[in-house]
């Protein structure tokens, strides 16, 4: 069974670094390409951020350069750095593994003064 756990969502003020984690199982994370999407309320989801299982990766325009998506192969694990955060960064943040149309539950990631 294909499981997305995402963590590492809070409160920060602009400016400011959060580190997004999710753990994954039931498939092989290696060879897999994941993704980071973010949706705000009433609004798609959008992608943020894809890495390949050859760690090649894409980014939105709107968070490149400050946002880095990365994977740990041994920890089964993807991670999104985000830093310089903005107030438009405000959104409820998931991991998903297109190859089996799977999303984790989300984590709250807040940007305010």
């Amino acid at each position: 069974q294909v499981q997305l756990v995402e963590s590492g969502g809070g409160l920060v003020q602009p400016g400011g670094s959060l580190r997004l984690s999710c753990a994954a199982s039931g498939f092989n994370f290696r060879l897999s390409s994941m993704s980071w999407h973010r949706q705000y309320p009433g609004k798609e989801r959008e992608l943020v951020a894809g890495s390949n299982s050859n760690s090649q990766t894409i980014y939105a325009d709107s968070v490149k350069d400050r946002f880095t998506i990365s994977r740990d192969d041994s920890k089964n694990t993807m991670y999104l750095q985000m830093n310089d955060l903005k107030l438009e960064d405000t959104a409820v943040y998931y991991c998903y593994a297109p190859r089996f149309t799977s999303w984790g539950q989300g984590t709250q990631v807040t940007v305010s003064s």
